[in-house]
C-alpha cells in the first residue's frame, strides 16, 4: 500500500519522455490552429465584399466573369452529388467486406485481405481520376449516350471504390471488438452464422460502423484529384449525374493556378471555399466522435 501512495517518479528520462510526447501531441492542435488562422483573415476580407446570404443562397458561382456571382450552392451541390454516388458504392461493399473479415475469414486470410486493402488505399488518387476519365466514362457512355465526358457519375463510382477501405477496415475493427462471449451465447440459442453476424454482432458494433461511414463521407468530400479530372470544373447547380459539375475541391485546384490577381474578390473567394470545406470536414469528424461516445457499447 505504501508503494501505491508514493508520488510518480521524477526520473529525468521519464520527465523528458513526458515532455516529448506532449510536444508531439501538440503538433496536431497547433497545425489545426495554424490552418484556421491562415484562412480567417482572407475569409473576413471576402465577406466584407460579398454578403453572407449571397454566398450561401445565390445559385451561380462565376467569380471570373465580367459580372461575378459568388453563390457557393453549385459547388456544395456538386460535392454532395459525387459524395452520395461514392457512398452508394462504398457502404454496401465496404460493410459486406467488413462482415466477411470479422465473421467468416480465417486467421490467415484476414491479414492478407487487410494488407491488400491498405495497398489499395495507397494508390494515388490521380490514378483513379484518369481511370475514371479514360476507362469508366467511355463504358458508361456506351450505356448512357448523353453522358458528358466530364461527369459526376464516373467520378463518384470510382471514388466509391477508392474509399471502400475506410469503411471496411474501421467497421471490421469495430465488429472484431465485440466480445466472443456474445457470439457464443447467440450460437447456444440456436442462431445461425449469418444471424449472429447481422442480428447480434452488427448491432453491437453500430457506433463504430456509423463512425466508419461518417469518416468515409468526410474523406469523399475532401477528395480532390478524382473529381478535378473526371467530374469537370464547371459549377452547375444540378443533381443530374450526367452533367458536368464542379466541387469545392476541384474549384480550389482551378483557382490555385494564380489566374486571379492577389487582393481581388475572386482571390479571397478561394479562401472562403477552403474555409467552408474545412468546416464541413471538421463537423463530420466531430459528429463521428459524438456517435462513438453516444452509442458505444461497453462490456465488462
Amino acid at each position: 500500500m505504501e508503494i501505491l501512495k508514493q508520488r510518480p517518479s521524477r526520473n529525468p528520462k521519464e520527465v523528458l519522455t513526458f515532455v516529448l510526447l506532449v510536444s508531439l501531441s501538440s503538433v496536431t492542435l497547433l497545425t489545426t490552429l495554424g490552418v484556421i488562422l491562415s484562412l480567417v483573415g482572407d475569409v473576413v476580407q471576402f465577406f466584407r465584399r460579398v454578403p453572407l446570404l449571397e454566398f450561401l443562397l445565390a445559385p451561380e458561382w462565376t467569380p471570373l466573369f465580367a459580372e461575378p456571382r459568388y453563390g457557393i450552392a453549385p459547388l456544395i451541390a456538386g460535392t454532395f452529388l459525387v459524395t452520395a454516388i461514392a457512398l452508394l458504392v462504398a457502404i454496401p461493399l465496404g460493410l459486406s467486406l467488413a462482415i466477411y473479415l470479422a465473421e467468416y475469414a480465417s486467421g490467415s486470410t484476414r491479414p492478407r485481405i487487410k494488407g491488400t486493402l491498405e495497398l489499395f488505399e495507397g494508390i494515388p488518387t490521380v490514378v483513379f481520376g484518369y481511370f475514371a476519365l479514360l476507362f469508366v466514362t467511355p463504358l458508361l457512355q456506351w450505356a448512357i449516350p448523353d453522358l458528358n465526358i466530364f461527369n459526376p457519375l464516373s467520378a463518384g463510382l470510382v471514388m466509391g471504390f477508392a474509399i471502400i477501405p475506410y469503411v471496411s477496415n474501421v467497421a471490421a475493427d469495430a465488429m472484431e471488438s465485440v466480445p466472443r462471449s456474445i457470439r457464443e451465447a447467440a450460437y447456444a440459442l440456436g442462431a445461425r452464422p449469418y444471424e449472429v453476424a447481422l442480428r447480434v454482432v452488427f448491432p453491437a458494433a453500430i457506433s463504430g460502423i456509423i463512425a466508419a461511414i461518417i469518416l468515409a463521407t468526410s474523406r469523399a468530400i475532401g477528395e480532390t484529384m478524382i473529381v478535378a479530372i473526371a467530374a469537370g470544373q464547371r459549377p452547375t447547380l444540378t443533381l443530374d449525374p450526367r452533367e458536368t459539375i464542379a466541387t469545392m475541391t476541384s474549384y480550389i485546384v482551378q483557382a490555385a493556378t494564380g489566374d486571379q490577381p492577389t487582393g481581388s474578390t475572386a482571390f479571397y473567394a478561394l479562401f472562403a471555399v477552403g474555409f467552408t470545406l474545412f468546416l464541413l470536414t471538421l463537423l463530420l469528424n466531430i459528429l463521428a466522435q459524438w456517435v462513438v461516445e453516444r452509442y458505444r457499447e461497453r462490456y465488462e
